[in-house]
């Protein structure tokens, strides 16, 4: 394949031609003129003085003519100058782009980026003649991963095209070429990171956190919908279904073995999945599972307006029990207005709600050890949901503001675009908690059921994962 690229390189940008023909004739020019001048010198009685004269102009003539030529083949292998750098816009080369990635800013500049993919026949010279179609448009191809398939190859490229250039004309041109089922979209700074380097980054996060791997896979994997299904389901409904040791795919749909035995299903309607992507994602995964439960461990001890020191950190099913008993000094009204549904059934939510498969868990602990609070981070499909609950003789302490703002500043440093929270009309004290944060907020009531959803990527004053983050001593709210 880089056999291909290389010759429609050479074809697109060979040797500079140099205009000898010109240079010819004007040497046959200057030559004319001496003999001209000799035959009129010769008639007018002035002797070989004045043609020895001319013949010395016509050497000199000679010579910078001579040093013309040598100094355009000598700029024509170098590198331009930045004098240089106002050159006709067809002239600039059209292949892939040498420029380092460290421009990421300001690679789009007078341009535009696009994620593109096409299949091609397993043929030689099918990549060449994409590569050809491109150049001809101007279009520098930034990179290029392949994903073979049984019949053909899908070809992923991330290209940087003339401003002006439209995503019709774009297709309309692959399509010429031999490209067939091409999708495009819109791409960022972020798309110019390379394949490897990327699934590296996104292995060590995993490493690091199991509450990462569903964000991992949506960040490989591209716009997708993720959920996992356990094996023994939290109040009713169906367990995982059966699936094999080494996962399934079905076009857009592919289904993994999870760690703890259920079943995470990633789809995405609008581009069929390669075998290449669901083996990187099984690998992924693989990497979880072998790592077993693992939550970062960090503390912050903040004080409350009435002198308690508590403390804030992530919990995981190592915490059922004591949350658990917090369950049980919670009144019937607190636990009815955190979980929507019949008391009884909350304990059965909690090993769920602490698996940092589903999400993210953060606990308040007394300062007897006693965990007072509890505000989860949910991934719920492409959404985000947040949850709080605070042990009555706890509230209205401001403890449910600071989980709310530590909750959503993790939906910030993840990525998500909003979250949504649901509770009822009557529960005066999340709504303040939320309209607290600062974000536009989208209210939707219906049944007594109220849905209030923060704008997490709305444009504010200061990024709100910087705004929101970090620990201090707690408000009233």
């Amino acid at each position: 394949m880089s056999r291909d690229i290389s010759d429609v390189t050479r074809a697109r940008h060979g040797r500079p031609v140099h205009h000898r023909r010109r240079n010819v004739v004007e040497l046959a020019a200057v030559l004319s003129a001496v003999a001209v001048a000799e035959a009129v010198a010769t008639l007018n009685g002035h002797g070989p003085r004045v043609s020895a004269l001319l013949l010395t102009s016509a050497a000199l003539l000679v010579a910078g003519a001579g040093f013309h030529v040598w100094r355009t083949r000598r700029h024509g292998h170098e590198p331009p100058t930045s004098d240089t750098g106002a050159r006709p816009r067809s002239e600039e080369p059209a292949g892939p782009s040498d420029q380092p990635r460290e421009t990421a800013a300001t690679v789009s500049e007078g341009g535009a980026l696009w994620r593109m993919r096409t299949t091609v026949r397993d043929e030689p010279g099918s990549l060449a003649a994409l590569c050809l179609a491109l150049a001809e448009l101007r279009v520098d191809i930034l990179s290029l991963q392949t994903h073979p398939l049984a019949e053909g190859t899908v070809d992923e490229f991330l290209l940087r095209t003339p401003a002006e250039l439209a995503a019709d004309e774009l297709t309309r041109a692959i399509a010429a070429a031999g490209g067939d089922g091409t999708w495009i979209e819109r791409a960022d700074a972020h798309d110019l990171v390379d394949a490897p380097t990327r699934v590296l980054s996104l292995a060590t996060r995993t490493a690091l956190d199991a509450a990462e791997l569903p964000l991992a896979l949506r960040q490989l994997l591209g716009r997708c919908t993720i959920r996992s299904l356990p094996a023994t389901p939290a109040v009713g409904g169906r367990g995982a279904e059966p699936l094999p040791v080494e996962g399934a795919l079905e076009d857009t749909v592919m289904r993994l073995r999870a760690p703890e035995g259920g079943v995470i299903t990633v789809e995405r309607p609008y581009l069929p999945f390669t075998p290449t992507e669901f083996a990187r994602a099984r690998a992924l995964v693989e990497l979880d599972a072998r790592l077993g439960p693992r939550v970062p461990r960090s503390e912050d001890v903040l004080t409350l307006p009435r002198g308690n020191d508590i403390t804030v950190r992530r919990a995981d099913a190592g915490d059922l029990q004591a949350a658990k008993e917090m369950h049980e000094r919670c009144s019937t009204r607190t636990l009815g207005m955190r979980y929507h549904g019949p008391v009884g059934d909350a304990d059965r939510y909690l090993r769920h709600l602490l698996s940092p498969r589903f999400g993210r868990t953060l606990a308040v602990q007394s300062a007897s050890g006693r965990i007072v609070g509890l505000g989860h981070l949910l991934w719920d499909g492409d959404e985000t949901e947040v949850a709080l609950l605070v042990e009555d003789t706890w509230q209205r302490r401001g403890i449910g503001a600071e989980l709310l703002r530590r909750l959503v500043a993790m939906a910030a440093a993840a990525g998500c675009e909003s979250v949504y929270a649901v509770t009822q009309s009557s529960n005066t004290g999340m709504v303040a908690a939320m309209r607290g944060l600062g974000l536009p907020l989208d209210y939707q009531i219906e049944e007594g059921t109220l849905v209030i959803t923060a704008r997490v990527g709305a444009s504010l004053e200061e990024p709100v994962g910087k705004r929101l983050s970090g620990a201090g001593e707690l408000g009233t709210a």
